[in-house]
């Protein structure tokens, strides 16, 4: 998966229609600028038809927030509960620190970070990520009863932006 993002989005949202259409060289300098890629670096990431792919639904991407929403939680050291919600970018790769609690536990994103190349690959494919069928994860802290501390239950969907 390609990690583009800043003006590099901004760019290809400008340039990219929701169709796939064909990749022209101002984008294709932008992602090597974007990625610091040598000449030889950027030929191999051409050279596969899935980055060209990917690209190209970007600006679909660009449209979307990825949430995970708190649906279950006791005894969460870090103070999350039902209700909380953390956003990341339609293709998953960063984080929307300022729109989600001020503070944020490692452990559950560890177990959200595990779902968005699943939500991210069902984007590119054209489906509806909100169809999955296992779109529910708990943090790995147990809970107080199996020797922990707490546990949460997060479940993740896609919206537009807006």
């Amino acid at each position: 998966m390609v990690n583009v993002s800043g003006i590099i989005s901004i760019s290809l949202k400008n340039k990219l229609s929701k169709e796939v259409q064909a990749m022209n060289e101002d984008v294709w300098k932008a992602v090597q600028k974007h990625l610091n890629y040598n000449n030889e670096e950027m030929e191999i990431f051409r050279a596969d038809p899935r980055n060209e792919d990917a690209l190209s639904k970007t600006a679909l991407m660009l449209n979307k927030t990825i949430i995970a929403e708190v649906i279950e939680a006791h005894g969460c050291d870090s103070g999350h509960k039902v209700g909380d919600k953390f956003y990341f970018d339609g293709r998953g790769v960063s984080l929307l620190a300022k729109l989600g609690p001020s503070r944020v536990c490692i452990f559950a994103l560890h177990s959200i970070a595990l779902a968005l190349p699943a939500v991210a690959e069902l984007l590119y494919a054209g489906d509806d990520p909100n169809k999955m069928r296992f779109k529910r994860f708990g943090c790995p802290d147990v809970g107080v009863k199996c020797g922990g501390w707490g546990h949460i239950v997060m479940e993740i969907k896609v919206e537009d932006r807006k």
